[in-house]
């Protein structure tokens, strides 16, 4: 069964998917943590604190169309500050991103320095 490029459209248009429109904006750390209403920070995990660890922890978070984060990834740093970073930032809650009068969703990366 061939489908028309049309008939495509029109099931990508009524589905609520435009091209480039589902696309997370990225958004730039500073310009992100303004948009923040509520920022969490980790916990030292106890383990890293006896083993000495310390470092920064960079994650990426996926934001939702209400400012609600929706998924965490680490990008780098120590695991065990890691699972710390992460658990942190799906806390956080922003304002909504708005782009050319449209919400959308945000991707963005925010980096934790663990010190003891």
């Amino acid at each position: 069964m061939r489908i028309s490029v049309v008939a495509w459209c029109c099931v990508f248009a009524i589905g609520g998917v435009v091209w480039g429109q589902d696309e997370p904006v990225k958004v730039a750390e500073a310009t992100a943590k303004e948009y923040a209403v509520e920022k969490v920070v980790p916990e030292y995990p106890t383990m890293a604190r006896q083993l000495k660890l310390s470092g920064k922890v960079e994650v990426e978070a996926l934001i939702d169309l209400k400012g609600k984060v929706v998924k965490v990834e680490i990008v780098r740093g120590n695991p065990v500050l890691g699972s710390a970073a992460a658990a942190a930032m799906k806390k956080w809650t922003f304002s909504p991103f708005v782009v050319d009068g449209k919400t959308r969703r945000a991707l963005t990366t925010i980096t934790f320095n663990f010190t003891l």
